[in-house]
């Protein structure tokens, strides 16, 4: 395991900072012993699992010292810090491939008078796309301040929710017969599959397994291919359709009587033809136009149809089928909302996915999808980088990403802005990207606007999603940051500054 060595400046003002904070979610201490080693890996094991963070050997406790006291240094068992870069290539199932080791040279706590200057190790751990567990030694989570031992179906959920396992790929008590549908025989054709009968095929394609000796389709095949999908998925607590909301404003309008323009629709069938029928619906209402509520103006929405068909796809292909949720997609006057049930998989924030794409929770249906003639994908893994790009050749704000997980059933919902982004939103977005928030002061200077004008830009933006108030800071000294944006999670920066933690001058 390669150690990184922080020039001194940095390591001084990483160990300035250190020996202020206690543990968090986050964040970990521990002085280096022989017993250590077995706790420490317990540690990276939750902190991977989790939503990353650092690990700092050599500093004690802060309940049991203070400030500079703290500072023991991992000479006080060398040995032992030895066992353990040992074990961090040996001890997980599957392997932790985001850890990272920076040492820091500081003054330990019986020093520099009896000249025993050391180091500090920083084990930092990314949020990984994995589910990983210590071998022979059980499965961990990150608390608030410490670890706790995972439950089997803990671990099954986790799995879930990133995406390891995936609920289309399982087999469900669903006759054959129903899946003999005009959009199988379409897929087979396609394909090129000719000998054999139903069962036989499905079991050579991947989308069937044997159960008790009878052929059973998996979750993927029956939404593939039956022509009331969500129906007969119904009895194993799952949905499978798409509805469509138009409202009439920019927000719903909780009341026993809904701002709704017209009834709902629900779109059903097999995944291929509900994708088609869901995009064209959509479409379609967006081509109309929408009479602005009390003006008597018509709008007109102008995103590149291949953006909202990818969103669609998206949803369509990466939800959790899992959860007992329809797909939902709301247009309102100034935007599209596609909402999708189930969390982003493996390491995907919203804050990352612009960059790293999206990933296939469900690979058997998008592998199927491309198979039919007509295919809703093709499953390269650029679909979500397209949508940025086009929004930005429209001069559309990019395409915002929401994850809810304080709810009954979670989802991603991506929105589409139907607003002209003006030439000073790139420049506040690219001094948020590297400096992670952004006052009225600094809207003055980028924009060059004066300070009402700064404070109209920065309003608008919070009220369509863009950005969010930092906490923590009054009226006077209001700044804001990208929602869910700052440093990746697992990062230094990240958990070392978790709960307003002071960070000093890093640069």
């Amino acid at each position: 395991m390669q150690i990184h060595d922080e020039p001194l400046s940095t390591a001084a003002a990483l160990t300035k900072m250190l020996i202020g904070l206690g543990e968090t979610r986050q964040r970990e201490f521990k002085r280096v012993s022989g017993k250590m080693v077995g706790k420490a890996l317990e540690t990276i094991c939750a902190l991977a699992n989790t939503d990353g963070g650092v690990l700092v050997l050599g500093v004690a406790d802060l309940k049991d010292f203070k400030g500079s006291a703290r500072l023991f240094g991992v000479e006080e068992n060398a040995e032992a810090v030895d066992e353990l870069l040992r074990k961090l290539g040996t001890e997980f199932q599957p392997a932790i491939e985001a850890i990272q080791i920076r040492r820091l040279a500081c003054t330990l706590h019986n020093g520099p008078a009896k000249g025993t200057d050391g180091h500090l190790l920083l084990v930092q751990v990314g949020r990984s796309r994995a589910v990983h567990s210590i071998v022979n030694g059980g499965t961990y989570t990150r608390l608030d301040a410490g670890n706790r031992q995972m439950s089997a179906p803990e671990v099954t959920e986790l799995s879930y929710r990133r995406g390891v396992r995936s609920a289309a790929s399982e087999p469900v008590a669903v006759p054959l017969d129903r899946l003999k549908t005009d959009a199988w025989q379409r897929y087979v054709s396609a394909r090129g599959l000719k000998s054999g009968d139903m069962a036989d095929q499905l079991l050579r394609i991947g989308l069937a397994d044997e159960v008790g000796g009878v052929v059973q389709p998996k979750r993927a095949a029956v939404l593939l291919f039956a022509d009331e999908p969500g129906s007969l998925l119904a009895a194993h607590d799952t949905r499978a359709d798409i509805r469509v909301m138009v409202y009439d404003g920019k927000a719903v309008v909780p009341g026993a009587t809904p701002n709704l323009r017209k009834q709902p629709k629900t779109v059903r069938g097999p995944l291929v033809d509900q994708i088609d029928a869901a995009v064209t619906l959509v479409l379609d209402e967006l081509a109309q136009g929408l009479t602005l509520s009390g003006s008597g103006f018509k709008t007109q929405h102008v995103y590149p149809e291949r953006v909202v068909k990818e969103a669609i796809v998206n949803a369509v292909v990466h939800r959790d089928y899992r959860l007992n949720r329809d797909i939902f997609i709301r247009i309102f006057d100034d935007r599209v909302e596609v909402e999708s049930p189930g969390v982003f998989p493996g390491g995907i924030t919203p804050a990352t996915i612009a960059r790293s794409g999206s990933r296939a929770r469900n690979p058997l249906i998008a592998q199927n999808l491309r198979e039919f003639p007509v295919a809703p994908n093709i499953d390269a893994g650029e679909g979500v980088r397209m949508m940025f790009a086009e929004m930005a050749l429209a001069k559309l704000y990019p395409p915002q990403y929401r994850q809810s997980t304080d709810v009954e059933v979670e989802s991603v919902t991506v929105t589409l802005l139907n607003l002209r982004r003006p030439s000073a939103w790139d420049e506040v977005s690219d001094w948020l990207d590297r400096h992670g928030s952004i006052a009225n002061a600094d809207v003055v200077r980028i924009a060059k606007v004066d300070t009402l004008k700064a404070s109209k830009l920065l309003a608008a933006w919070r009220e369509q999603g863009l950005l969010a108030p930092l906490p923590g800071r009054g009226k006077r000294n209001m700044a804001y940051t990208k929602p869910a944006q700052g440093s990746e999670n697992g990062s230094l920066l990240s958990a070392l500054e978790e709960n307003n933690a002071p960070t000093g001058n890093l640069s």
